[in-house]
């Protein structure tokens, strides 16, 4: 997608640097607990304060979650690696340096194929993957004056995932951050919680003329949502285009993204590698793992989203955009295979798409909160594919569902809702719909629209309970003779 500035048109090209939290109930060198909203300062342990003499020990199944988002993003997994020490001050990081991988990563390249909302797919590279600490947290409004800090998230384990700088708009970024973190949520490596700071995103944006050497990026640190990263974008790059049109040269510097303001403002200039004077950590042997471990970490992975949804297409009947929506979240995914179980797949997905989907956006709820579990939209589903209900009074009981949590039988048995089929009562109905408007009857010749009509009369006067298909094979037999 490229950008019509004052000069003619630019490219824009984007890489982004996700953290994402490790899902694990220990931090990456300690046994300090990661629990989010605990008060300040209660989850620290002597070697997240770096007290004197306190040695990392690195958690294993940190590891063995760094290796399984590696192998779902296709990567490569490297069999031994290293921990580095990431040297710059910051007041809420007690060592004066972090714990972090450079050179030697526990994962290197892979890749991760989006779908646009045109259809076309895009093929977007990882450059690596790395496991690091993460660092606290500084409070600046508890005090006039002072700032203080929070050390419960120093040293919890990260997964800094790097891509290639192979986007090229907001929208790419934003497809691609979501489909990233929908693979961590299937894999279980992250919760994916972006309001809880447990995924963050640094963006980094720099401007080119179609065709020409990179430009100078800067960067765009921490957003933490998928809109904020998509607006960030944007008006950085118009930034960067409007300085080199006034003539200017844009500075490789660190921005901060102003939501409130809608602008990006400088934060520190960009430091290079050689600024953080990398070295191997001495506390840390080489990270070295055994080849049957990771291939037996390969076997156990779970399906993941593009394969499910080409099942789900193959096997079940969907479209791609059905299916897309449905695989988009592990738990939503298997909401639907629940209510699919045995039934009309199609239906239950259209179920599930739309007055399941409907009524949770209402009611602000995600998927695992829903009001009505799969078992009892299941039963729903079969109420109406039996004939006890039809499909209107299947609304309404779905209605009701959502509210009580009740059972779809229940609700039809306690409103005395099943489906009128019984042929005298809706002949009967059909007779006294057509005594009250002879004027509609003579039009039905000439116009056999004219039926919908009476379709309507005779479900308004069964209260939706007759059989749809029998009203419409009686009615014509009754016009036409």
């Amino acid at each position: 997608m490229l950008i019509q500035g004052r000069t003619g048109e630019w490219e824009v090209v984007i890489g982004l640097e996700v953290h994402a939290q490790v899902v694990a109930e220990a931090k990456l060198f300690s046994g300090a607990a990661t629990a989010f909203g605990a008060e300040p300062n209660t989850q620290v342990s002597t070697v997240d304060a770096a007290f004197p003499g306190m040695l990392p020990v690195i958690n294993r199944h940190c590891v063995e979650q760094a290796v399984k988002t590696g192998l779902g993003l296709d990567a490569e997994i490297n069999l031994t690696s290293v921990f580095d020490r990431k040297n710059y001050f910051y007041p809420d990081l007690p060592p004066g340096y972090q714990i972090s991988q450079y050179q030697q990563p526990v994962v290197g390249r892979g890749r991760v194929e989006i779908e646009m909302p045109d259809g076309s797919t895009r093929e977007v590279g990882i450059t690596r993957l790395h496991l690091e600490q993460d660092a606290g947290k500084s409070l600046h409004d508890q005090h006039p004056r002072d700032t203080y800090v929070d050390l419960n998230r120093a040293g919890i384990g990260l997964m800094e995932i790097v891509s290639e700088p192979d986007l090229r708009s907001a929208e790419e970024a934003g497809v691609y951050l979501r489909k990233l973190r929908s693979i961590l949520r299937y894999l279980g490596t992250c919760d994916g919680n972006m309001e809880e700071g447990s995924l963050r995103c640094d963006c980094n944006v720099s401007v080119r003329k179609p065709g020409a050497p990179y430009g100078t990026r800067c960067e765009i640190k921490n957003l933490n949502s998928v809109r904020f990263v998509m607006q960030a974008i944007q008006i950085e790059a118009r930034r960067q285009i409007g300085i080199i049109e006034d003539g200017g040269a844009v500075a490789q510097e660190t921005r901060l993204f102003d939501t409130a303001r809608g602008e990006t403002r400088p934060m520190r200039s960009k430091e290079n590698d050689y600024d953080y004077r990398y070295f191997p950590d001495p506390d840390l042997l080489p990270l070295v793992l055994d080849r049957d471990w990771v291939a037996k970490l390969k076997s156990a992975l779970p399906e993941l989203p593009d394969k499910k949804r080409a099942r789900f297409v193959s096997d079940y009947g969907l479209g791609m955009e059905e299916a897309g929506v449905l695989v988009a979240e592990r738990a939503t995914a298997e909401f639907y295979e629940k209510v699919a179980d045995g039934r009309d797949k199609k239906a239950a997905a259209n179920w599930v798409t739309g007055d399941l989907f409907g009524a949770l956006n209402k009611k602000g709820l995600g998927i695992e909160e829903s009001p009505v579990s799969a078992t009892q939209l299941g039963g729903l589903i079969d109420l109406l594919a039996d004939g006890t209900i039809s499909g209107r009074i299947a609304k309404d009981v779905f209605a009701e569902m959502v509210e009580t949590g009740a059972d779809a039988a229940a609700i039809v048995e306690a409103k005395g809702l099943r489906q009128v089929t019984d042929t005298g009562a809706i002949a009967a109905a059909i007779d006294a719909a057509l005594a009250a408007s002879p004027a509609q009857v003579a039009q039905y010749a000439a116009n056999p629209k004219v039926l919908g009509f009476f379709v309507g009369q005779v479900m308004k006067a069964t209260q939706g309970k007759a059989n749809p298909a029998l009203v419409n094979e009686l009615l014509k037999k009754k016009l036409s003779s």
